[in-house]
């Protein structure tokens, strides 16, 4: 559903040629020392000097199997930390049994069903040394729990297990949307973990509070900033309403920020989270000093990745990289050059290993804390920073706080609103993007890839829940759920339960389901901004050129040309479906938004109820080898072979020949303008009206 755009904030800061003293007079902690509060300079005295960053590398695809062989040769070759990627049926709580699931399991992330895959993935791994980091956040309760017991199994009791639980679902509902429950109930969850680690797991960070994904989508920096410490705000005080104390949990409280390529912005931001944390939990009355630190892991930026001319990305990387340790963070993952277009190779995934690297081992990089500190221009953009994210957060608490500002939809307006503003800006060129929109290369040459054959994946895994079933026992599994179900109705801890259901060998589906019949599963409503895009472009020739010729075709049709733009499978992440939603109807297009998670025959039924003259399938995550097809033969099957489709989003180009064989009209691969789009469906949706007017005269009988 179209909505209006909402007020806009000054996202920007615009950096002046030249600073001076006079711009940081009112700055009170300029003379700030790392390790001592407000910890802007860095959470530890040190810093880099005695101990670097730990380097991680968020992966994990196919089986565990095959994710476990690639862990052991990246902790051979220089990794510090595993970073775990779930692939997205196990986010969304479904086993990878599951219809609904079928285009989604090993993909982008490592298929978990019990704890039998748990082991699996980290067999011949010493959980009690190496740190692993879990980005979970919907089913996190049967993945937590698999991983305790997998530990358990092993050798490794909880109180030794170290690393970080994502466990941020508050993030899920603005950006990524891989949750399953309604908000209240995924609050408890949260609270929970938080209360079962505190007790048994005093190494381990239960919580780890993300803006990263906020970036992503479109966040600028300081509303990044300003969301994430928000609801870092919020979950402490669901755990102090839990009946926690503050000091119980909040040193095990952790943060992940994005790396984008606003240089000085993201150095200027992470000084400005340490300071405004630690403000934040003296309003809450902490007392250790652990409770004040706000530590944080940093992932450079996925979506600032090309396709066009990609070995540019390596330097991006590289950019984004160095920002995130001037900025002072503890853990960083990099991206690799190439997942713009796919899953990233061997050899690309480690020369993103290698960045970090070399930057520890050749640069001196780490041999002083905070080389910012004192530049005239830092500590202004720090002060600036602060003040803007905090004026944010003051308007959040104005409202109510994060729950009430998320449910009216405020945030997500406001995230979607600057990015559609970007796009525009890319579009029109006033946003340059080397090799994008400046500076092309006459041709491309293709890149490897890594593929992954989701069909061979999925039937390992239903074999692996065959036998898993065979060999449990039944009944205690049943009544470990049941009780699962009655703790979800109670006050007991649902983590604990959860784990005595995944050590008599529960799945992960099974989980979510018991907690399913007291609390259903969440669906948000499709919405996109308004307004914003076409703003931006409207002074544009070929802006003007292509809305003119969408009003030619609207009058000869009778109505405006009306387009699906669609989502299948599991995949939350919606930036580029909203996107092309918002521009697409700014130009004159009658555009209706899809649900997530929508299967190819739900799909077909909503355009044909709505009488579309095409789809748009948005695509991420490379289900579109087995999603595409489904959909072809859904459309024939309903007898709508005449609705034309097109694919837009990350498609290696080696693909490409087996969509247009399945039927599909046109491609539509990373950097394409929205103009460009607009032209191309024009010419498509014209050429298949000439086609059916000749179908239609041809059968029509002869009049005499």
């Amino acid at each position: 559903m179209p909505v209006e755009e909402s007020p806009r904030y000054h996202y920007d800061f615009p950096l002046k040629a030249v600073y001076s003293r006079e711009d940081i007079t009112s700055f009170p902690y300029v003379d700030a020392l790392p390790g001592m509060p407000p910890y802007i300079r860095g959470p530890n005295a040190t810093m880099y000097t005695v101990k670097p960053w730990t380097i991680r590398q968020y992966a994990g695809f196919s089986t565990s199997q095959e994710s476990n062989a690639f862990y052991r040769k990246a902790l051979a070759g220089g990794m510090q930390g595993i970073s775990v990627a779930f692939d997205l049926a196990t986010h969304r709580g479904y086993d990878s049994d599951h219809p609904r699931v079928e285009g989604d399991v090993g993909k982008a992330g490592v298929a978990i069903d019990s704890a039998e895959d748990m082991k699996a993935l980290f067999e011949g791994i010493p959980l009690d040394q190496v740190s692993v980091s879990m980005t979970m956040n919907g089913a996190v309760l049967p993945v937590m729990a698999a991983y305790i017991v997998a530990a358990e199994e092993s050798g490794v009791a909880p109180e030794q297990l170290k690393g970080t639980l994502q466990n941020d679902i508050l993030k899920e509902f603005m950006v990524r949307n891989t949750y399953i429950y309604p908000p209240a109930p995924s609050m408890r969850i949260v609270t929970d973990i938080l209360a079962y680690a505190a007790e048994r797991m005093p190494k381990f960070n239960a919580l780890s509070i993300s803006g990263y994904h906020m970036q992503e989508a479109g966040a600028p920096d300081v509303l990044e900033l300003a969301l994430t410490l928000a609801n870092g705000k919020a979950y402490v005080q669901a755990a102090l309403d839990r009946g926690l104390k503050i000091d119980e949990f909040a040193g095990r409280l952790s943060f992940f920020f994005g790396m984008g390529m606003q240089f000085y912005a993201n150095i200027a931001k992470l000084r400005a989270a340490r300071l405004l944390w630690c403000q934040i939990m003296q309003s809450f009355g902490a007392a250790k000093p652990n409770s004040l630190l706000l530590r944080t892991h940093c992932q450079t930026s996925g979506w600032s990745l090309t396709e066009q001319d990609p070995l540019n990305n390596v330097v991006r990387t590289t950019i984004e990289a160095m920002a995130a340790v001037f900025g002072g963070t503890q853990s960083l993952h990099t991206n690799a050059f190439d997942e713009a277009m796919g899953l990233p190779t061997d050899n690309s995934a480690r020369l993103a290993r290698n960045t970090q690297l070399i930057l520890q081992e050749e640069t001196a990089i780490c041999d002083v804390a905070d080389p910012w500190a004192g530049s005239y221009m830092m500590e202004t953009l720090t002060m600036e920073m602060a003040e803007g994210a905090r004026n944010i957060m003051n308007d959040i608490s104005a409202m109510g706080g994060m729950l009430v500002a998320l449910e009216s939809g405020w945030v997500k307006r406001q995230i979607e609103h600057c990015s559609a503003i970007t796009q525009a800006q890319i579009d029109s060129g006033r946003k340059v993007i080397v090799g994008v929109n400046k500076y092309q290369l006459p041709g491309e040459r293709p890149l490897e890839v890594r593929f992954i054959d989701n069909s061979k994946v999925r039937a390992q895994q239903i074999t692996r829940l065959a036998s898993l079933r065979r060999q449990r026992n039944d009944t205690q599994v049943a009544h470990a759920l049941a009780a699962l179900t009655r703790c979800a109705g109670s006050d007991g801890n649902l983590l604990a339960a959860a784990v005595d259901a995944m050590r008599l060998r529960a799945t992960v589906g099974e989980v979510t389901a018991a907690l399913e019949q007291v609390w259903g599963r969440y669906q948000a409503e499709p919405q996109f901004v308004t307004h914003v895009y076409g703003e931006e472009l409207r002074h544009d020739p070929q802006w003007q050129r292509v809305t003119a010729q969408i009003g030619a075709l609207t009058r000869r049709l009778g109505q405006r040309p009306k387009l699906l733009i669609a989502k299948m499978g599991q995949d939350g992440h919606d930036r580029g479906a909203k996107v092309v939603a918002a521009g697409l109807h700014d130009m004159g297009f009658d555009v209706v938004l899809g649900a997530l998670f929508q299967t190819p025959e739900e799909v077909v039924q909503q355009a044909g109820a709505s009488h579309c003259h095409a789809i748009g399938v948005s695509s991420l995550v490379a289900g579109h080898k087995t999603l595409v097809p489904a959909l072809m033969t859904a459309l024939a099957a309903a007898g709508k072979e005449e609705i034309t489709v097109f694919v837009g989003g990350v498609l290696p180009v080696a693909d490409y020949p087996f969509l247009f064989d399945c039927g599909v009209a046109d491609i539509f691969g990373p950097g394409t303008t929205l103009l460009t789009c607009a032209d191309r469906i024009l010419e498509h949706i014209e050429r298949q009206q000439v086609s059916q007017q000749s179908s239609a005269a041809i059968l029509s009988p002869k009049i005499k």
